[in-house]
């Protein structure tokens, strides 16, 4: 097995010792010198990397960029030292076809057949490291990207004794992510870890107080908000028309979730809480491409000038380019690109 993130190791062996396979190699120079496209108005190579999630550190972000993944994301960091989810994090899910709600929550069998999977488990929780170390490394990261790329830094706030505390954790957090130098943020409304029906991308006011927040404390810098699959299409134009006029876009989607089970019909996932974890990969490519849609028409209909991201279920470059005639500016890959590390360089050599 070539992955580069190793999921026999835990996350703080792969934070330690990776990355691994061809991304620890040098890398063979990736087709085109000069940056064909441009991505929040910057000249890019191709509008195409890596989302939050494999990428765990500076060196995992390097070695992305010189694969020839150009538009990269750094974990998602927080404003306290929390830690991952128990090993294994990473399984092979049984989910062949399209994989919808309703089947995912009936119970998919996980296991660690990870020469056969073409759908993965994503059950870190959100781990960080504390902001002093993080921050010079992802100052890093954005040192790492070469002329055409750009590093993002993904952040989310830690819940305290309040909402009040909880919104002013969001916008600390991001003017600490500020300070790495990092040129564009993504905030984590998302995450499959913490809840799955009340994710924070579903409840729009509070999207507002936090986004306000975060933008009264950045100083204009470019904000993403990475989204979960809306089940609802009114949901989402109500997120969409309270945010648009003042966010630089949206990336979508992050898992859909799902009751994961051994071959004993036992949850899958070591400790409580763990039973519903998010799935991607392959099975969740429908879901990218109806929000990237979504999203365009609602782009269209109010006269915006939003970007989209279009993330999920992307193995090959014929998935990005799908993305792409759906309405997507820029596409993401992160179980693909895990396990084809010339992945960049195909949806390079396919603009």
């Amino acid at each position: 097995m070539e992955w580069w993130y190793d999921p026999r190791l835990s996350y703080q062996d792969n934070v330690d010792r990776g990355p691994f396979g061809a991304f620890a190699a040098v890398a063979p120079p990736p087709p085109s010198t000069a940056p064909g496209e441009r991505f929040l108005g910057v000249p890019v190579h191709a509008a195409f990397g890596i989302p939050a999630g494999p990428l765990v550190n500076a060196r995992f972000c390097a070695s992305a960029f010189a694969w020839g993944f150009d538009v990269n994301v750094y974990k998602t960091v927080r404003s306290r030292a929390t830690p991952a989810h128990a090993h294994p994090n990473v399984l092979r899910v049984d989910a062949p076809g399209p994989l919808d709600h309703d089947r995912a929550m009936q119970g998919l069998r996980a296991d660690d057949d990870y020469a056969r999977a073409r759908s993965i488990s994503n059950s870190f929780g959100v781990p960080s490291q504390d902001p002093d170390v993080w921050q010079p490394d992802v100052a890093a990261a954005v040192a790492s990207a070469g002329p055409g790329q750009m590093l993002i830094a993904s952040f989310q706030g830690t819940r305290g004794a309040s909402e009040d505390a909880w919104v002013t954790d969001h916008a600390t957090t991001a003017r600490l992510a500020v300070e790495t130098g990092a040129p564009v943020l993504e905030l984590n409304l998302s995450c499959p870890n913490e809840g799955t029906g009340n994710l924070l991308c579903f409840d729009p006011a509070a999207v507002v107080r936090i986004v306000d927040a975060v933008l009264s404390e950045t100083g204009g810098v470019p904000l993403i908000l990475k989204l979960a699959h809306f089940r609802s299409a009114d949901g989402l134009a109500e997120l969409v028309g309270a945010t648009a006029s003042v966010v630089a876009g949206y990336a979508a989607i992050n898992t859909i979730p799902a009751r994961l089970l051994d071959l004993a019909g036992r949850p899958a996932l070591p400790g409580a809480g763990r039973e519903v974890a998010g799935v991607c990969g392959e099975s969740i490519g429908w879901a990218a491409v109806e929000m990237v849609e979504q999203l365009s028409r609602l782009r269209d209909a109010g006269d915006e000038n939003f970007v989209i991201v279009g993330v999920g279920g992307v193995m090959t470059a014929s998935d990005a380019q799908r993305l792409r005639a759906a309405g997507a500016d820029g596409v993401m890959s992160a179980t693909g690109a895990m396990m084809d590390p010339l992945l960049g360089c195909a949806v390079r050599g396919s603009g």
